[in-house]
Formats: C-alpha cells, sequence, structure tokens
C-alpha cells in the first residue's frame, strides 16, 4: 500500500516522510551564510561611495532640525554662524584642553564669555525656559545688592559663617537649623570690611568653584544649602517680588521671552513676622508679572507649575494635590502645572504617590523630575516609567531615560519633550564632558527636547545662554546648525503649557526677535 503511494512521489524527486522518518534523521538541507561585510568589500568604489553618502543622509535626517527649510537671510546667517563654529572646534581638535564643552564650566566661565559663538547665542532670541527654580534664577550680583536693604540681619556662627538671613526692626527671634548669632546685616560690614563681605557672599550663593565632590550626594547637600541660606533673604514678601521681577528682566535681557517656573510657594513673611499665605505667593507672582509685561510689551509672559519638594509622607501629596486645585481654580490661566521636586535618590520615588496625583484635575498638567540619576534599574530611574504613565507633558532632566529604550520609544510616539540642563548635570555631577551627555543619543533618535538652565544662579551662568552653547557646541552633532538652534527655540515655545490663540501670540512675538537678530547677524557677520 505505502509502496504503490510512493512511486508517483518518487518520479518528483520528493521522498515520503515515512521515509526518512525510518531513517532516524533528516537530510540537512545545504546553504550559505550571507557575509554583508564580505559583499561590501566586492563593490566598486563607486558604489561604496553612495551608499556611504545614503547611510549618513538616514542618519542626518533624524537629527533635530534638519528638516527646517531656512530662508535666503537665515542661510547668509548660516554661513556666518558655522565658519565660527567650526573654527572653535578645529581649535578644540587641536588642543583639546582649548575646547571648553570638554572641561568643567567652573574652569571655562572666563573663556566662554570671549567665546564667538557664545556671543552669538546670547543675542539669539531663544524661546523660553520650560525648566527653572523659584530661587535659583538672578544673578550673584543681584542677590548680593539685596543685602544692602534695610533692617536685614544675619546670624552667623564660628568664623563668621553665614546661616540665615531676616528682614526685622528688632532682632529677630526665629531660631536657625544650626546655632548662631544674629547682628544686623549692616554691622558686619562695618567689622569685616565691605569688599571682603561682597567676596564671602559670592562664594555662599552659588556651587562655583567647587568643580569636584566626594559623591552627587555631597554636591546636592551643597547645592540644598544655597537654597535654605536664601530662604530668609528672598522670602521676605517686597523681596520676592522685587526677586522674581528683577528674574524676567535678567532672563529677556539673555534672549528669553518666556518662562515656566517651578515654586515651592513658600509662605512668605512681613516686617514683624507676620506671615502670608501661599495664595499671596502666587498673587504677587501674578501682579509683578502683569507689571513686567506692562514695561517690556515684547516679552511673552510666564506660568507657574507648582513644585513642593519629594521627600514627603504620602499623605502630604494629597494636600498637594488640593492646594493646587484651589490655586489652579483662582488663577487658572497662570498656576497651570504640577511636579515633585528634590534629589530623586534620597526622595521617594512617584510610585508611592500614584494614588494621590490621579485625583488631580486634568486642567494642571504634571511636569514631573524623572531620572535625574545615573543609576539603572532602580526605583529611582523607573520614575521616568511612573511619569510616562501619570501622563507628564514634559520630562525635567531625564538623565537615564536613553537606558530605557521602551520609555524612550514612549517619549517620540507620545511626543513628550525631554527637558535637558546640560550645566546643572554636569555641576551636580551626573556628568563632565557635554559630549557624552545622553541628550546626544536623544538627538540622533528624534526624541524631542527643550533645553532648559534648572538654577542659572547658582551656576553663575547667564539665564539660558551658556546651557545653549553647550549644547550647540558640545552636546549636538559637529555638523548642527542655524536649524538646531533655531528648532530648539521653537520646541521651547511649542511643547510650553501656552495654548490655542496665546502660543500664536507668542511665535508671532518669538518670530519678530528672530528675523531682527538675523538682520543684524547678516550686517555684522558675527560681531
Amino acid at each position: 500500500m505505502w509502496h504503490a503511494k510512493a512511486q508517483p512521489m518518487a518520479r518528483m524527486g520528493l521522498r515520503p516522510f515515512a521515509a526518512t522518518a525510518s531513517k532516524g534523521k533528516c537530510e540537512k538541507v545545504p546553504h550559505e551564510t550571507v557575509s554583508v561585510s564580505r559583499s561590501l568589500r566586492k563593490i566598486t568604489p563607486m558604489a561604496y561611495s553612495r551608499l556611504r553618502r545614503i547611510i549618513n543622509k538616514l542618519e542626518q535626517l533624524q537629527i533635530m532640525g534638519h528638516k527646517l527649510r531656512l530662508n535666503d537671510k537665515e542661510r547668509q546667517a548660516n554661513e556666518v554662524i558655522m565658519a565660527i563654529k567650526n573654527d572653535e572646534i578645529n581649535q578644540g581638535k587641536l588642543d583639546p584642553t582649548k575646547f571648553t564643552p570638554g572641561q568643567h564650566i567652573f574652569q571655562t566661565l572666563t573663556a566662554i564669555r570671549k567665546s564667538p559663538i557664545f556671543k552669538i547665542i546670547k543675542k539669539m532670541p531663544k524661546g523660553g525656559v520650560l525648566h527653572a527654580h523659584d530661587t535659583a534664577l538672578c544673578s550673584t550680583e543681584f542677590l548680593i545688592s539685596l543685602t544692602y536693604r534695610e533692617n536685614l540681619w544675619i546670624c552667623t556662627a564660628e568664623k563668621d559663617k553665614a546661616i540665615a538671613f531676616r528682614f526685622s526692626v528688632d532682632k529677630p527671634t526665629m531660631k536657625p537649623m544650626d546655632k548662631c548669632k544674629w547682628e544686623p546685616m549692616c554691622e558686619l560690614r562695618e567689622r569685616m570690611g565691605d569688599e571682603e563681605v561682597k567676596r564671602y557672599l559670592r562664594r555662599r550663593f552659588s556651587m562655583y568653584p567647587f568643580s569636584k565632590f566626594i559623591s552627587n550626594n555631597q554636591a546636592w547637600a551643597h547645592f540644598m544649602g544655597i537654597f535654605i541660606l536664601l530662604d530668609g533673604l528672598l522670602c521676605h514678601a517686597p523681596i520676592w517680588g522685587d526677586y522674581y521681577y528683577n528674574a524676567l528682566k535678567e532672563f529677556a535681557e539673555d534672549g528669553v521671552q518666556y518662562l515656566e517656573l517651578r515654586s515651592l510657594l513658600p509662605p512668605l513673611y512681613c516686617m514683624g513676622e507676620e506671615m502670608l499665605t501661599i495664595r499671596d505667593t502666587v498673587a504677587i507672582y501674578k501682579s509683578e508679572l502683569e507689571r513686567f509685561m506692562a514695561d517690556h510689551p515684547d516679552f511673552i509672559g510666564s506660568k507657574l507649575i507648582y513644585a513642593p519638594l519629594r521627600g514627603v509622607e504620602p499623605k502630604v501629596v494629597e494636600g498637594y494635590v488640593k492646594t493646587a486645585t484651589e490655586l489652579n481654580k483662582e488663577f487658572p490661566d497662570f498656576m497651570i502645572g504640577f511636579d515633585l521636586v528634590g534629589q530623586e535618590e534620597l526622595g521617594r520615588p512617584l510610585i508611592d504617590f500614584v494614588e494621590n496625583l490621579l485625583k488631580m484635575p486634568e486642567q494642571i498638567k504634571f511636569f514631573f523630575h524623572a531620572g535625574e540619576t545615573n543609576w539603572f534599574g532602580s526605583p529611582i530611574d523607573e520614575n521616568l516609567t511612573d511619569a510616562i504613565m501619570l501622563g507628564t507633558k514634559r520630562i525635567g532632566h531625564g538623565y537615564a531615560i536613553t537606558k530605557h529604550p521602551v520609555s524612550m520609544g514612549l517619549a517620540r510616539f507620545l511626543d513628550i519633550a525631554i527637558e535637558v540642563c546640560p550645566v546643572s548635570n554636569q555641576v551636580l555631577q551626573l556628568g563632565v564632558d557635554y559630549r557624552n551627555h545622553p541628550a546626544a543619543l536623544l538627538l540622533a533618535s528624534n526624541v524631542p527636547i527643550v533645553i532648559s538652565s534648572d538654577d542659572p544662579s547658582f551656576w553663575r551662568c547667564a539665564p539660558l545662554s551658556h546651557d545653549f552653547y553647550f549644547a550647540f557646541l558640545g552636546i549636538a552633532p559637529v555638523g548642527a546648525d542655524l536649524r538646531f538652534l533655531k528648532c530648539l527655540a521653537m520646541n521651547s515655545l511649542r511643547y510650553s503649557a501656552l495654548e490655542g490663540e496665546e502660543k500664536k501670540v507668542a511665535f508671532a512675538k518669538w518670530q519678530k526677535s528672530w528675523d531682527k537678530w538675523i538682520d543684524d547677524l547678516v550686517s555684522e557677520k558675527g560681531c
């Protein structure tokens, strides 16, 4: 029976399964492994060159801003910019010690100010800053000027170490965390000398010149110590308003037309120790913004993200949600977002607060800090997962996101911009050489980013220009040009909390400033 059925198959050159099985093994089908490298070595030089151009072109098309089209004037400006940029890069190749993005910023601040590229970027309309914190905005010199205000007291410990400030007619009754002695600021100046006090305050009001710490925990301790020292100086109600107004002024002078501010919203105090409410803190912000807008009609505006500390019990976050809801109800066009701040390694992860965060009204957007760490596969960098699942509109820092390809893919797919803060990441010990910054991979993978400055006051930096400088010269590809810079500026408005008509107005104001800058750059040839 089998033999009869097998004959036709045999004539076709096929073996019946049973016959094969009876031999106990399958016959091997001969094949040859394809070697791409061996095949490429057989192509002609012309074909090799063409294929190489295609591969490089495909990579370039992935880079942010590459698809932008420049007009005639912009192309002329681009020639000026790229000639200067290539000169700085070539100098860096010949002598790496002169390439500032490869070194710590505190070692190169003077050199950067002399850089032709930095001078161009400083004048450039950069759009908005979407990641900056309330008491780390203004220049060191402005902070020092505040210490000349009347009725300011300083509490000093051994060797005249400043512990706290307080405005008061009489000796303050407040007890700082560390033991110290109160005296009027004017008396300290008389005793130590004005110039010596200035030198001391310049050191205490910033992270400069400390470029190396034992760990990032030590860097963060020093960092948080500045915030604590400044509380009594800046949380005096009249000073709070002046500080914010001056911050807007300094940002505008640096080519910034819009600011989204993260604030703890501390309760402010008045002379005589009367305490105001958080609602009053927001009202002062709003009032000073309106005053600044009246004085500077080309400025786009500012919005507030309520950003209290993350190192708390989950029940405290329930109170945060209630506060945010009430403030948004009273200031719906100004207080628009929520975040949790503080060192991620020592604070609680977002997963601990999910139950309460899910109760936040949808009109209050999330802008979570997440992945500001070098750790991989821990609850710390898993904040990236929770931030995305909670519907964050942007991710603050996102330094670890390149270690999480799924999160990175979701950010690209859901159009979640990463708020990259180059100088902050370096000063707080996440990395040194900007060419190794993980944002380079974000650019290569077409994940949306915005460049921000985080706490420029503490770095002795311009409000945004230093971060743009390092992004352009260090993080971006060597060939990144005016299209990249333009895309960064446009992204800062595109991924902002501005909506509808106010976003159209914002782009119109920015475009007007941009066109003037291009005209000036072409006429002055970068001078």
